[in-house]
């Protein structure tokens, strides 16, 4: 499982693992599974798809710019506005 993380300047809001994550990236959406390579992006307003489990319903989670990093913790997404 992947180890996300969505933080806003004002609080944590979601820390769970979940099987994939696809984040609106501002060159484009990338998916983002356990494993993933190391990578630091911007990312646009839009939504995150969060899915909890494969072949599952993508939760969308709507966002407001900020930035992606994949580390070998996991997916952390800062979010200027999240929700």
């Amino acid at each position: 499982m992947l180890h996300f993380e969505l933080v806003t300047p004002e609080k944590l809001l979601r820390s769970e693992d979940v099987y994939m994550v696809v984040v609106p990236g501002t060159e484009g959406d990338f998916g983002v599974l356990e494993g993933h390579a190391p990578v630091m992006s911007t990312i646009r307003d839009g939504n995150l798809a969060v899915y909890a489990a494969d072949k599952g319903e993508p939760e969308l989670v709507p966002i407001q710019g900020g930035f992606a990093e994949v580390s070998t913790s996991g997916l952390t997404v800062l979010a200027e506005q999240a929700g």
